[in-house]
């Protein structure tokens, strides 16, 4: 089977532009979860590695890297989890795919592949210190949404609650804000109140 994989970090964003491609393939596995989430702790974790063990999978393809994973360390642990298979990559808008016809590694491939895969873990880096500068800027104007006027409670408070921490290992674990919501009994607005103080990135 050829397999497609479609990655976002959230429920509010649509994928597409990754599910455009989606009609060249036999499946399509789309999944809501940060890119900083190792790739087989993700819900659909389970279904990629028993179409790998029952060698139902003859190659899987991701849009570009960054929907793989922004942790450089992952993305490479990845690639050689299906090398092992000998189920080629391909990373369709670079036009890169990690074996050759005869199943080989493509040295070729594999430094670009490094490179991109370093510049994703790079964005995701910049993303968490923008997230960072905006906090400590908001806290410096005294307008930061951690705490409300008002209100005693902060957001390590607030995340630190049973049901909102219980909330946080889902979220940090791909599941949908529907999902979480069934699973905890948090309201679904809740939920996205949680991803959004916990700076989930993409």
């Amino acid at each position: 089977m050829n397999i497609l994989y479609c990655r976002v970090s959230s429920a509010y964003q649509n994928l597409d532009r990754q599910l455009s491609h989606s009609h060249k393939f036999d499946d399509c596995i789309e999944d809501t979860s940060s890119g900083s989430i190792p790739f087989f702790e993700r819900k659909h974790a389970k279904k990629i590695r028993k179409l790998l063990d029952d060698n139902k999978m003859t190659s899987f393809n991701v849009l570009t890297i960054d929907r793989l994973g922004r942790n450089l360390q992952d993305i490479l642990s990845t690639i050689a989890i299906f090398n092992n298979y000998k189920v080629p990559i391909h990373f369709i808008s670079q036009g890169l795919v990690t074996l050759d016809d005869k199943k080989n590694e493509s040295s070729v491939a594999k430094l670009v592949i490094n490179i991109l895969a370093c510049v994703a873990e790079m964005e995701r880096n910049q993303i968490k210190e923008r997230q960072a500068e905006g906090i400590a800027l908001a806290k410096f104007n005294g307008v930061y949404k951690g705490r409300k006027q008002g209100s005693k409670e902060d957001v390590l408070q607030f995340l630190s609650k049973p049901k909102n921490k219980e909330a946080l290992n889902y979220l940090k674990k791909g599941y949908s804000h529907r999902d979480i919501s069934t699973l905890t009994g948090i309201h679904y607005n809740t939920v996205t109140k949680i991803k959004k103080l916990a700076l989930i990135e993409n």
